[in-house]
């Protein structure tokens, strides 16, 4: 019995070792470039296109108060254009690595599938406002649940004799 027992817990022990390594592998490049093209089909980035020219406009109003600075600082922005870029890659690449994390080669091939039909491109084209106004209903929704549930609260606690505020 202790003997199969400890057969049991090697074998056991084995396939732990085995499948370890698997999940700690880099995705391939064919898995990261299908998650990279979801991550442009889908559009998820699109708000990071506005995020270095509203830094670099938050930069430009800092300095406001140093007009003499101001041919300069426009140059040097201009300068920083391919560096800006390249952190813009980076987030994309970023991106695309959290998506080949959670789904296989394949399951990302099937999704680009779907965004690249009409109903998928649709989705993708309506998907931030969706989710802006599923956002608005939840919080509608919120407020309307909780006083509700404040208004039964007290009616059954009144019934019990107490009194809330």
């Amino acid at each position: 019995m202790v003997r199969v027992l400890s057969s049991a817990s090697a074998a056991l022990f084995a396939l732990t070792l085995a499948v370890a390594p698997v999940r700690a592998q880099e995705p391939s490049a064919g898995h990261l470039t299908a998650a990279r093209e979801l991550v442009d089909l889908t559009g998820v980035l699109s708000p990071v296109n506005d995020i270095m020219p509203s830094f670099v406009e938050q930069i430009r109003r800092q300095n406001v108060t140093r007009p003499e600075m101001s041919k300069d600082l426009e140059d040097v922005l201009k300068a920083l254009g391919p560096e800006m870029q390249l952190q813009r890659q980076q987030i994309t690449t970023i991106v695309s690595r959290t998506y080949a994390k959670h789904l296989t080669e394949p399951e990302l091939k099937d999704v680009i599938a779907f965004f690249r039909t009409p109903a998928g491109a649709k989705y993708a084209k309506v998907q931030p406002e969706l989710v802006d106004d599923v956002v608005n209903d939840v919080q509608v929704w919120s407020q309307q649940a909780s006083e509700y549930l404040m208004v039964r609260v007290r009616a059954e606690m009144g019934k019990r004799g107490h009194q809330l505020q």
